[in-house]
């Protein structure tokens, strides 16, 4: 089935009889018959549903439908994109290793990065989203255990050549984990170019009406974890009397690794709510998501013209640095967030934002609404001013998240406000 039917159809299939639409597993547990049943569960003897907090009917549909739109052999989905970030990092990596990731990534991954895994002994170095492969290729060292990476920088909006950073992880046995959110699987897949391991904020495109937090990762099951330096996957978890994840599971080794041992002690399970809710936004994701980019790039197309926008970044301009690079991954369009700086500095940026009647001010990016944000004073406050510079964020950065309303009303808006600047 194509990427338009998989939205809809995929992940559940109702038997006779059966609801027609996916339905709402509120429960923490389930029943079983005897404890033999229920023991080869816990074993990884058997699949099924014991407990939410691992696998839920309803999440586990939802999970299957991602997975099958960005190509992948399984997905896990969490309670958030961060956690999801998290355990994709974890699940490979710990204290006394080393993982490279580009410098130019959402504010909140940056910290997780550079504080909290810092903080638990895994090293980092983080890097130009446009650097060569000769200058990458010399960051790797023996304990190098993953690259990171987004499709579409968050708010930067800059495009990472995929391609490039899998050959140069691959050449050194490390997978590559890209971040697709802002692009999705409608608009990038990444197996395609590459990459080993996905991971959304399912929060924004997916789920596209702001309703429900989330996160999911995906395993392509392309990487061969027993030809690099991976004991956690290659060698027996004694927490699970001694498997072996890539001998009992083979291409799924990863991502059943992710469920069963970190959200097994992580916790971190999305609600099957939140699921339920995501799968209605997932619906008219392949619907929504050109809508998003024409509406951007009619934005994009004016903002740049107007005499109080000191400069434009959205990568579906043929001005953009990025244009060519955009139309390899990204031939359909990249998403509807666009970059701007506003004359004035940071207190014309404010009287821009303050101005604005349809587009509203908000922590969110990449729902059915516009909405804007300062990210030097928000998301990236925490970041000094030198890694706001290595992310690309200027102190007069808005970022822009374009709806899906009618693009004359969001265009009569924005110049609205900016005859506030």
């Amino acid at each position: 089935m194509k990427l338009d039917t998989l939205c809809v159809q995929a992940g559940y299939e109702p038997k006779n009889g059966e609801p027609r639409v996916l339905p709402i597993a509120q429960s923490t547990t389930f029943v079983y018959e005897t404890a033999d049943a229920l023991g080869k569960l816990f074993d990884l003897e058997a699949d099924g549903f014991f407990y939410t907090r691992l696998a839920n009917p309803t999440v586990d549909a939802v999970e299957k439908k991602i997975a099958a739109l960005e190509g992948g052999v399984g997905a896990m989905m969490t309670s958030a994109g961060q956690a999801a970030s998290l355990i994709s990092v974890t699940n490979i990596a710990k204290a006394g290793d080393h993982v490279i990731a580009s410098a130019a990534i959402y504010g909140g991954t940056f910290n997780l990065f550079n504080k909290t895994l810092r903080d638990l002994g895994i090293d980092f170095d983080f890097v130009s989203p446009t650097i060569s492969a000769d200058d990458l290729n010399v960051l790797f060292k023996p304990n190098t255990k993953a690259v990171f990476i987004e499709t579409v920088t968050n708010p930067s909006l800059d495009v990472v050549d995929i391609e490039m950073f899998a050959k140069v992880a691959h050449a050194h046995k490390v997978p590559l984990i890209v971040d697709n959110t802002f692009a999705t699987p409608i608009n990038c897949r990444p197996f395609e170019w590459g990459a080993d391991i996905v991971v959304h904020s399912t929060s924004k495109y997916m789920d596209g009406h702001a309703v429900a937090l989330g996160g999911v990762i995906v395993d392509s099951g392309n990487f061969d974890w027993t030809q690099g330096d991976y004991p956690m996957l290659t060698t027996p978890d004694e927490s699970y009397h001694g498997v072996t994840y890539t001998e009992a599971f083979g291409k799924a080794a990863y991502i059943v690794k992710c469920r069963a041992h970190l959200m097994r002690d992580l916790g971190s399970q999305a609600s099957p709510q939140n699921a339920f809710l995501l799968n209605i936004g997932l619906e008219t994701l392949h619907l929504r998501m050109p809508r998003h980019c024409s509406n951007a790039q009619a934005a994009a197309e004016f903002l740049e013209k107007h005499p109080k926008v000191e400069w434009v970044n959205y990568p579906g301009l043929p001005s953009n640095k990025y244009y060519e690079i955009a139309k390899k991954y990204m031939p359909n369009g990249t998403c509807g967030v666009i970059s701007v700086g506003i004359k004035g500095g940071k207190e014309g940026a404010a009287r821009f934002m303050e101005g604005l009647k349809i587009a509203k001010i908000v922590t969110h990016v990449a729902d059915a609404r516009t909405c804007v944000l300062h990210p030097a004073s928000t998301t990236h406050r925490q970041l000094t001013d030198q890694q706001l510079l290595d992310a690309g964020i200027a102190p007069n950065m808005i970022r822009l998240s374009v709806g899906i309303e009618d693009p004359e009303d969001i265009i009569a808006d924005l110049a609205g406000a900016l005859e506030q600047v």
